[in-house]
């Protein structure tokens, strides 16, 4: 086994914003998934200063990632770079791309990996769940300015997974049946083995222990073995949030950033006290709430021995963040999160009223394609 050093953490700027989509590549034949990923990057020739368009773990799925931006405007700049240059070439090879957390019929074994070390050594050690693995996310990176920065934040931002998993659902659709969860994505992820939260740990002294521990158990190669819900990551120097389903459009994925880098700032200005230990006793039944009932989840509190709605909490903390968002200067891009919850508006409702609308899949991909192929998606302040 190749034991990767864990390294130094890379110096970022503080609260700057990184963000990564998996998109689905459809056949606009029938929008069932199609395998076209390799071809079509190494027919790419695209404009680097939006960011990257990549492969991801089977052919059915690419990945477009940004640069590291100070603002949320630059986020939704990017990606509405990148998408558009993605947009070009697929329709070249009459393939659309499409958002939502899993395809709603797609079969799995009928996937192909997409060729590299790092996907076949994937493939070899957890078999067939890498085919499994064709769902799309949304990764969030915010930049912190020290390795113990990041391990503290890593910590306080796993008691929000429960929203952020609620307000970016997107795959109530698995197999060519309702699944009855609003984010059905994560039971895939959560199927490997080092999934779920960082441990509580005092330090990034101490975080360095712990990976070297596992590495020394034969538990984990590399970092990115931890499939955690939110994880350091000290190449970038940066958090990651890995718990969002990929929206339907740009513009909510923009938002879903706002949110994340408006969090991290109050939570480092506000510094509050972390219950880890007793987090860790309700997130796995925090999650589910949130993943089988979305904006309707009723959320434990280990602290106060209760349970809360998670609309409310989601409304209180949109509120405790607007000075913060205020000061990063992405405070409008937080509106379509409010409205969200005032209508309970979400992707995985959308996708269900589209499948009561059409009486069957296919065309729920095609408008899901529709959607965030051609779709603007301007600064909310300008949609009025």
């Amino acid at each position: 086994m190749t034991i990767k050093p864990l390294g130094d953490f890379k110096d970022s700027a503080a609260l700057s914003l990184g963000v990564e989509l998996e998109l689905q590549l459809v056949s606009r034949r029938d929008f069932d998934l199609t395998r076209g990923a390799t071809d079509l990057l190494g027919s790419l020739d695209y404009d680097e200063r939006f960011g990257e368009i990549k492969l991801e773990i089977t052919e059915s799925m690419i990945e477009i990632s940004t640069l590291a931006r100070s603002t949320v405007d630059g986020i939704a700049a990017d990606l509405g770079g990148l998408r558009d240059t993605l947009r070009q070439h697929c329709a070249r090879n009459n393939i659309g791309i499409c958002g939502g957390g899993t395809h709603p019929f797609h079969r799995w074994p009928e996937r192909r990996i997409c060729p590299g070390d790092r996907f076949n050594d994937i493939y070899q050690r957890y078999g067939y769940l890498a085919k499994q693995f064709t769902v799309f996310g949304q990764h969030i990176h915010v930049g912190c300015t020290s390795a113990d920065e990041a391990i503290w934040l890593t910590q306080a931002l796993g008691v929000y997974v429960p929203g952020f998993i609620a307000l970016s659902a997107s795959s109530p659709f698995v197999d060519g049946v309702d699944s009855f969860y609003q984010s059905a994505r994560l039971n895939s992820v959560s199927a490997f083995p080092l999934s779920g939260q960082c441990p509580a740990l005092g330090s990034w002294q101490h975080f360095g222990e712990h990976f070297a521990f596992l590495q020394a158990c034969g538990i984990a190669q590399g970092i990115k073995d931890l499939y955690w819900d939110v994880r350091p990551k000290p190449e970038f120097g940066t958090v990651e949030i890995r718990v969002c389903d990929t929206p339907l459009t740009i513009e909510h994925a923009s938002s879903l950033a706002a949110l994340a880098q408006s969090l991290a700032r109050w939570l480092l200005r506000t510094r509050p006290v972390l219950h880890t230990a007793k987090q860790a006793h309700v997130i796995r039944y925090n999650k589910f709430q949130a993943c089988r009932y979305g904006l309707e989840a009723m959320i434990s509190d280990p602290v106060a021995l209760c349970q809360v709605p998670l609309k409310q909490s989601l409304a209180g903390l949109l509120e405790d963040v607007t000075e913060d968002a205020r000061a990063l200067n992405c405070e409008r891009w937080l509106d379509p999160l409010k409205l969200m919850l005032n209508e309970n508006a979400s992707d995985a409702a959308w996708l269900r009223k589209k499948q009561s609308q059409h009486g069957n899949l296919n065309d729920v991909v095609r408008e899901a394609s529709e959607r965030l192929m051609h779709q603007d998606n301007p600064p909310p302040e300008t949609i009025r």
